[in-house]
């Protein structure tokens, strides 16, 4: 049985879905997909200083005929809930989040517990379609799913990226 590369696959589901701007809060997590994107000619990256700008980001890409994806924790998510509120709802853009998920399987860090258990909840009170991948081989098909249903219908969705799936951190010295 081949291993199944998950952010090659993603990256691959991104340039599929026409994506061409990505923001991005640098995370562990999206490491090896961070660097697809940036050695792609076709993308853009955009580093972020604090999540709630991809928000903008992604609605100014739409209006300026550009599809986007926000890259970020789930502790971002917790930063983003005004922006999602108001900004996607009122405007009715198409906003595509791919969301490395803490706080869950082996975490180190008790700080992520809280909002990585609050995440899908916050997300779903949002009115934001969510799809989780917890195994390698469904991360590219919650994508192909969740930038499908973005882009045709110009709705919020995101991707969880389970911890599981993208691995614990580790603390140690």
């Amino acid at each position: 049985m081949t291993a199944v590369d998950w952010p090659l696959d993603l990256h691959r589901a991104l340039a599929e879905a026409e994506v061409r701007l990505v923001g991005v809060v640098p995370d562990a997590g999206h490491a090896r997909l961070i660097e697809l994107c940036e050695a792609d000619p076709d993308m853009r990256m955009v580093a972020l200083t604090t999540e709630e700008e991809g928000i903008g980001l992604a609605a100014g890409a739409w209006l300026g005929g550009v599809r986007a994806a926000l890259l970020m924790q789930s502790s971002g998510v917790g930063n983003c809930v005004n922006a999602i509120a108001s900004v996607s709802r009122a405007c009715q853009f198409p906003l595509l989040m791919l969301v490395t998920m803490r706080g869950e399987w082996g975490e180190g860090n008790p700080w992520q517990v809280p909002m990585g258990r609050a995440t899908p909840r916050v997300l779903d009170d949002l009115g934001v379609q969510v799809a989780r991948a917890d195994r390698p081989e469904d991360a590219a098909p919650a994508l192909e799913a969740m930038a499908g249903l973005a882009f045709k219908s110009q709705m919020a969705c995101a991707v969880l990226l389970s911890q599981r799936l993208i691995g614990a951190k580790s603390f140690q010295d």
